[in-house]
């Protein structure tokens, strides 16, 4: 059995090199000023931006060069401007209201098209331009003035027709973070499971704390925030503003499932994979069983779904999603299998359950990205092995299991209580001594909802439910050794 946590054979691309160039307009021949037809009346669609774009294709082709733009000022009123005070009444009669300007459009957009030739020229600090024809001039925006005025006399345009703005705007790119796709760390490649407020979570060989990453495109993506392997393979990376969290998993053809909550499917139910290796297709499976330890060699990994579908190296960290009804499974962990001669019955994928992760994610407030934007975390006491409910009356106890439960391993216990709201309910763990039972843990808020872990050894044990307040359901989910 081998596990996805290794360099892979993928190139990187140097970087990505974006040209944005503005085509400038053609000269037009002069032309006289228009005369209305008789009788006619002034463009006036309903909708003011209607009626500017109307004004402005008919005086744009009837002022020629002396056309100097069209915008909509306060009010809806469209203003023309024009470098010919003779054309005013032409303007006014095509229903718009005239402004005479120095610089006609062809001019300014001449002027934009120079700048644009000599942009590997300008400086970081110069952000952005572009005609601004309400101020009848090519507007450089710059958190450096003095950059400004260098560029704008490499490009050898006419200075007056430039306006320089002082701007702490600093654009950028911005990415999708979607399920399924690469990333890179400095060490490996691997997938993105799911979003999550503020990133996405992958797996935790994956990267430690703090190690950078960036997205298939070589663009600088965000760190790890958190990470936790072996015992368990769940991490969760802080992405920068350049990143959107998405409600989606690739399918590898152009279209997404999209997720919508992460409610555990049963042993039996498919499920499908995504990953950046294996990026041809979803590769979907039935779920063969839940709670399954894997001794990798770098240590084992309790409480992982294990399914039969394919994976292969670089999948790492990739998401698990229902095949039907879009709730996020788990993160590739992985595998004894590959894709490379298709899928068969022999292939076996572990993943790591995503409630654990997500139910760490939520004492930040963070959550699941799920598709309208609706609640994607599960439920307090989801992702434990086993999970029971059952209610319990102000002073009295319930112990659970029904009865109780033996380990022969050393490890740890941990467990959940989810209680209703307004009532104070305590949480024991208890080992039984003898003939006689011992609390060993506790959590004695006064709260409704507890949570205990504790690290023991072989023996026989069960939980204590005291309702010291109040009377109710509760929820109660624990993992034992």
């Amino acid at each position: 059995m081998s596990r996805k946590h290794r360099v892979l054979g993928i190139a990187v691309a140097a970087g990505l090199v974006a040209a944005l160039a503005t085509p400038a307009h053609a000269q037009e021949p002069a032309s006289p000023a228009p005369r209305p037809p008789a009788g006619a009346a002034p463009l006036a669609p309903a909708h003011s931006g209607d009626r500017a774009a109307h004004v402005q294709k008919r005086l744009r082709l009837a002022l020629g060069k002396r056309f100097g733009g069209a915008w909509v000022a306060p009010g809806s009123k469209v203003v023309v401007a024009t470098t010919d005070a003779s054309a005013a009444k032409a303007i006014e009669a095509a229903g718009a209201q005239p402004k005479i300007v120095k610089f006609g459009a062809a001019a300014l957009d001449s002027v934009q098209t120079k700048l644009n030739r000599h942009a590997a020229s300008a400086a970081k600090s110069v952000t952005s331009w572009y005609v601004d024809n309400q101020s009848n001039r090519v507007v450089v925006a710059t958190s450096s003035p003095a950059a400004a005025q260098r560029f704008v006399a490499a490009s050898g345009v006419d200075a007056g027709a430039v306006r320089i703005v002082r701007s702490t705007a600093r654009p950028h790119l911005v990415y999708d973070i979607v399920g399924g796709e690469r990333y890179w760390t400095t060490q490996y490649g691997c997938s993105v499971a799911f979003a999550v407020t503020g990133g996405f979570i992958s797996a935790g060989h994956c990267g430690g704390v703090g190690e950078a990453t960036k997205g298939s495109n070589q663009v600088a993506q965000g760190t790890f925030g958190g990470s936790s392997f072996p015992g368990d393979d769940y991490s969760w990376i802080d992405t920068n503003s350049q990143w959107t969290p998405t409600p989606k998993v690739t399918k590898w053809n152009g279209s997404y499932e999209s997720v919508l909550g992460a409610t555990e499917s049963p042993v039996g139910a498919r499920a499908c994979r995504s990953g950046g290796t294996t990026n041809s297709r979803l590769w979907c499976g039935p779920i063969q069983a839940r709670n399954v330890t894997v001794n990798y060699q770098e240590g084992s990994v309790s409480g992982l779904i294990q399914a039969n579908i394919c994976a292969d190296p670089g999948d790492s960290g990739g998401a698990l999603i229902s095949e039907t009804g879009g709730q996020a499974q788990g993160i590739t962990s992985g595998t004894s299998g590959s894709c490379n001669n298709g899928q068969d019955s022999q292939d076996t994928t572990y993943f790591q359950p995503v409630n654990e992760v997500l139910q760490i994610l939520a004492r930040d407030g963070r959550q699941l990205v799920t598709e309208g934007g609706g609640p994607g975390n599960p439920g307090p006491c989801d992702g434990y092995q086993t999970k029971a409910e059952a209610s319990v009356t102000a002073g009295a106890s319930n112990y659970q299991p029904s009865g109780d439960y033996t380990t022969t391993a050393s490890g740890a216990h941990t467990a959940c209580l989810d209680g209703p709201d307004g009532v104070d309910f305590d949480l024991y763990l208890q080992k039984l001594n003898g003939g006689t039972w011992t609390n060993v843990a506790a959590s004695t808020s006064p709260d409704p909802d507890e949570r205990v872990s504790y690290d023991g050894g072989p023996g026989t044990y069960r939980y204590r439910v005291h309702a010291y307040n109040g009377s109710g359901d509760f929820t109660l989910g624990f993992n034992k050794p």
